[in-house]
């Protein structure tokens, strides 16, 4: 197997994320019930579902930044809220840095999610311990540079580590950002639903994710 993701397999991971936001949304509306406004499981829940076509129309030769690129429009045109663009972005960069070539290297997935980064925080003025997606982007995204040229499997797996962690580490954060900062104690202990999307976004690379509460309990 080759050490990056071609295009097959790139949307197999866009597949894989669609079925974990289907088999979780009802735990992230939980969540953000009890952090946000209760809409983050609804609004990933409509992204994934408005990529589904983009991304069927997509020929057998269609490469990594093809099926990137679809999801980003999906995510950038017909989600609501603030997390849509948010991911549109980190989807944009992603298939940015991917190029035209028929593989998604692993070095490519450290610059997309690098550049993904920098855009997000750019846009929504937060920082790490902030209690927002980048309080899991931005570990995911160390985790792909600090990979080098390991196989892109590997280099996913260990982001996905890294952001579950970040999720966890949420929980105990202070929000200063969004909806979650108006409520005090209420959203203490309570794990940002936006970081989780991320977490699920890279978890998903490996397969689909049934349930959050594995992850949300860690070790």
């Amino acid at each position: 197997m080759s050490n990056a993701l071609d295009g097959t397999r790139t949307r197999d991971w866009a597949g894989h994320f669609a079925e974990s936001v289907d088999a979780t949304e009802a735990e992230l509306t939980a969540l953000d019930q009890r952090a946000g406004d209760g809409d983050f499981g609804a609004n990933l829940a409509a992204g994934v579902r408005a990529a589904g076509p983009l991304l069927d129309r997509l020929d057998a030769s269609a490469g990594p930044a093809q099926y990137l690129g679809a999801m980003a429009t999906a995510f950038l045109d017909e989600v609501g809220g603030t997390s849509g663009p948010l991911f549109g972005l980190l989807f944009q960069a992603l298939g940015r840095a991917a190029g035209p070539g028929p593989e998604l290297t692993t070095r490519a997935l450290a610059e997309g999610a690098a550049e993904g980064l920098a855009a997000i925080r750019r846009v929504g003025d937060a920082s790490p311990g902030d209690k927002t997606l980048v309080d899991a982007l931005a570990p995911a995204a160390d985790a792909l540079r600090a990979a080098g040229q390991a196989p892109a499997a590997d280099a996913l797996a260990a982001a996905a580590e890294e952001a579950w962690r970040g999720v966890r580490e949420t929980a105990s954060q202070a929000a200063r950002m969004g909806r979650a900062s108006y409520l005090g104690e209420r959203a203490t202990g309570v794990p940002d639903p936006g970081a989780v999307g991320i977490a699920l976004f890279f978890a998903s690379a490996l397969g689909t994710v049934r349930s959050l509460a594995p992850h949300l309990a860690g070790d």
